[in-house]
Parts: C-alpha cells; structure tokens; sequence
C-alpha cells in the first residue's frame, strides 16, 4: 500500500505505487436469489422492520445458506449458485464507500521476468539485510542435532495392561498423561495415543504430545490424528470440511480453549521433539496425497490403531484397554474391548446438572458426550466392557490439596511442570470470571490414576447400570445419559473414591525417580546444543 511518490498526507484520489485505485460503493453479499422473498433462513429480515436499514430487495434480502448441502444453492449440474461471502459492487444503504485497488501496475524495470510492479518491490524488501532472520536451531545452536528417544524395555519384565489413550489435548489430559507414562511398565504397557481434535483443542497443538513424550523419552509410542468432525458431521464429498455444530459449544475460557491456551503456553518449557511423520498407508487410511512433501503426514488415528492391532498377539489384542478422556469420536470407529470413559453425566434430580454451560437448553449433558453425542451413543451402547467415570465422581476433586501434594515434593521435572501448571490455573480459576469452570481439568486424572493407582488405597465403588444415550440431532438433548433397566446397556459406574487416596497416588507416581524425563526442559536443550559431543554429559545417566 506504499505511496511513495504524493507528498499530499491527505491522498483524497488514493494514489498507491502498486495499483490503479478507484473508490467504489461496495458490500458483502449474505444472501442469495431471489431477493425479497422471506423463507425464514435470513435473520435480517425474519421480522417485519429489516436491521441496519437493510432494503428488502436487495442483495441482503433474500435465501441464506444453510450448510455445505443446502438443496437451494446447488443446481442440477451440481455446482453451487449461492452467492454468500461474495463482494458485489451495489448502491443505496446496502452499501459502502471503499478505496478498491482494481488493477496491478506493470512492472517498471523491463529487463524484469516479472510483469508486477509489487513482485519486485516484494523481492527486493525480502531480500534487504537489514531486519533479517537471526536465528533457526541449526544456526542459533552451534551443535544442534535431532534425535529420538526410544526406552529401552530389553530388561524389563513386560506383561502390563496394553493401553490406549484417547485424549483432545485438554490440560486435564496432559496430566493424566503424565500420570500413565509414570506407571511401570509391568502394570501399564502405553501402547499408542489418539488425539480427538473434536474437543478441547486445535489440532496443530498434537506438537505438544510430541513434546512431553521426548521429554520422557518414549519417542516409540505413536501418536494418531482423529477427525475433525464429530460422526455424520463432516462434508462427504469433501472430508475436511463439515459442521461444527457441537464443537462450536466448547467455551473460550471457563474450562475452554483459553485454559488450554494456557498450557501451551507453559508448553514452550518443554523440550522440543523431532517430528515423527509417515506417508505409510495414507491413501488406504484417507490422508491426502496431493501436497509437495507427502512424506511429511501426521498419522491417523485408525492408522495407528491398526499398526497397532497387527503387531500384538491375539491374546493382547483382546485384552487391549482404551482410556478415553475426549469425546468418543475416534473410538467409535475403532470399538475395542475393554473401555474406561471419564466423562457422561448421570442426573439424580433436577438440580442434578451436567456442565454444558454454553448451551443453556442443554441442562444435564456432559461435554464429552454432547461433542459428539453420535459417537457416544455407539460406543456406550455397544456392549463393549465399559466402565464409566462420570461428572458427579469428578467434581469431588479440587485444586488445593492436590497442589499440598506437589508442593511437598515436586523432585523430578514432570512433577514440577505438573505443579506450575496447575497453580497457574488455579489462580486464573479464583482470580477471573471467565476461568470460572477451569477447575474440570482436575477430575480428567481420576481415569489414569483409577486403571493404574493402587486400588487398596483408591477404595473404589462401583455399580451396575443400564443406560442410553440420546442422539438425536437436538442440541437441547444430545449427549444425555438416561437409565433405562429394561432396553439399556450394562456398564460399570465409578461412584466415588479415596480423594487423598488419589491425590497422594498422583503425586508420588509423577515425583517418583524411576521413569522419569531423559530433558527436563527446552533450557535443558539449549545447554546442550551448545556443549561439545565429546564433552557432553549423557541425559540418560
């Protein structure tokens, strides 16, 4: 947008050295044809007098688009006709006065490849010294090198519980995380990870995972991408695009994306972790192919769980124990054989309410449930050996005297990050309104330290019920958990536990020496690319 050329600070004719300008009544199109004809879809025009002055007529009175599939905007020939987003030069109130660049300028140096006068101008600023990149690892760290960190189990009797974790990288889940990654291997054998990016978090943020698995050094358990949308809600024709019809109710703030904004940013302390990408099976499996690096691919979740399934015996395979910490979107399409879900809320009586707070009609649904409530039902009715850790037995836990355990200890890395995190969050928690529901996270550890904590001292209830779960594509229902004793399913319910009994078990597993992180930190890193190997102290010792 340079004008380098009008000294005149007041350029009423919109000079610019890159384009020809030309000042245009314009809009933004929100509606489509005919104009004028109401058929409820437009919300300017629901009611009698139009908003902001709208002129019924024009191009904001007519059909708005109703999903990706909406019948109205789609012809015969299969292309769409609606016009929804599009920039339209009009006149009248329906419109704005805009400086518009409406032509490139041609190059003025005829010598050039280029025929634009800002392609040179681009170049030539991007390649000027000064402001100059300083830094990337290979430059900015004199002996910088990637490398994994794969356990050595060669001495280690095996023969622990195969897991599967199913988390949506919420905050709640990176502890539990830990947590599992704590327990020997000879009660928990973690075998894979999946991330649901239906939930708690972008998908981009699975970079962290990476990070605490290098941290710990188990760079041999795969990590597996879910779907971006929940069942039956992504575009057929076109996978990565589809409804968020229930995502849309994760909050910002108040146990929300901002929480979980919080532990990325404490996520920088970790070290970082090279990347682990595979093109393997990507057609078979739906990823696409059409990139420049299609070596470089995030796997999938069914991917994994497939590797998986083929390279443990059919006893194993029979045996393997899902731990859910997400919406069920993921397990839905893999089913396995022994699941423990945290999450589902069971109401007693009305006042009984589950914590879908962002969607008031929604009064006794959990989030896990309602962020894909399609999922859920195929899942808890499935028949599968389920044992369900509800909302009531999670909101029994608190920050503080989880916080008492830490601050007591807190030795090794990841008990010390584990503590920071969680005295983060519970200042946000009593200091800002909009933190008000962050206190969640905490009940997301009881399914970790329920299938891994010593149950002498865990003191756990269970009882039998037989539930449905509704999923009927009403938001102000979705996601609820009904007893029915006669059509239901069978599960196990975790009523209650020792609260001290986990807290004590959480934080004497995560300060416990054996199996702890190989680099503790990215500062840790950093010493370290910048240290002769010869000279260098081994971080496994």
């Amino acid at each position: 947008m340079r004008n380098s050329g009008n000294s005149n600070k007041n350029n009423n004719k919109g000079e610019n050295d890159f384009a020809e300008m030309e000042y245009m009544n314009i809009t933004i199109v929100t509606s489509n044809e005919p104009y004028g004809i109401s058929d409820s879809s437009n919300p300017f025009f629901y009611k009698r007098t139009p908003k902001f002055n709208l002129t019924l007529g024009g191009v904001h009175s007519g059909h708005v688009q109703r999903g990706l599939r909406d019948p109205i905007c789609i012809s015969r020939s299969g292309k769409g006709n609606c016009k929804d987003g599009y920039t339209k030069e009009t006149s009248g109130p329906d419109s704005v006065r805009v400086l518009v660049a409406t032509r490139a300028k041609p190059s003025k140096n005829f010598n050039s490849e280029l025929d634009r006068e800002f392609y040179d101008n681009f170049l030539e600023v991007l390649n000027r010294p000064e402001e100059t990149g300083r830094f990337n690892f290979s430059t900015q760290f004199r002996y910088y090198r990637e490398e994994l960190f794969i356990a050595n189990l060669s001495n280690t009797q095996l023969g622990g519980k195969p897991v599967v974790f199913d988390m949506d990288m919420s905050a709640g889940d990176f502890l539990s995380l830990f947590y599992l990654l704590k327990v020997p291997v000879e009660i928990i054998d973690l075998k894979a990870v999946i991330v649901s990016p239906t939930g708690w978090a972008n998908a981009a943020t699975i970079d962290v995972v990476y990070d605490l698995f290098h941290m710990m050094g188990r760079d041999d358990i795969p990590i597996g991408l879910g779907d971006m949308f929940a069942l039956n809600q992504s575009e057929p024709g076109f996978p990565s695009a589809g409804d968020c019809k229930y995502a849309k109710a994760v909050p910002q703030g108040c146990g929300g994306f901002l929480d979980s904004d919080t532990l990325y940013g404490l996520a920088r302390d970790l070290p970082r972790s090279p990347r682990r990408n595979t093109a393997e099976n990507s057609v078979a499996n739906g990823a696409p192919r059409d990139t420049d690096r299609p070596e470089i691919r995030q796997p999938l979740a069914l991917e994994v769980w497939q590797n998986l399934t083929k390279s443990v015996n059919e006893v194993s395979k029979s045996k393997i124990t899902v731990l859910t910490n997400g919406p069920l979107t993921s397990l839905a399409k893999i089913i396995s054989s022994e699941v423990y879900i945290v999450g589902g809320h069971i109401s007693r009586e009305k006042s009984d309410k589950g914590n879908v707070f962002t969607v008031p009609l929604n009064a006794y649904a959990e989030f896990n449930m309602f962020l894909d409530p399609l999922a859920a039902k195929t899942v808890l009715e499935s028949g599968l050996n389920i044992t369900l850790i509800p909302l009531a037995t999670q909101r029994k836990f608190s920050f503080q005297p989880m916080l008492n355990r830490l601050y007591s200890s807190a030795k090794t890395p990841e008990a010390r990050f584990v503590k920071r995190l969680l005295a983060r969050l519970q200042a946000l928690h009593q200091n800002h309104r909009r933190y008000t529901h962050i206190d969640m996270v905490l009940g997301e550890i009881l399914g970790a330290v329920f299938l891994g904590g010593d149950h002498a001292s865990l003191k756990p209830k269970l009882r039998v019920e037989h539930i449905k779960v509704i999923a009927e594509e009403n938001e102000s229902k979705d996601g609820q958990i009904l007893i029915d004793k006669l059509r239901g399913k069978q599960i196990k319910i975790l009523e209650r536990v020792d609260l001290r009994g986990c807290y004590v078990s959480f934080a004497s597993r995560l300060d416990d020496k054996k199996q702890s992180a190989v680099i503790g930190s990215f500062e840790e890193q950093r010493k370290k690319w910048n240290t002769p190997p010869s000279s260098e102290t081994s971080m496994l010792d």
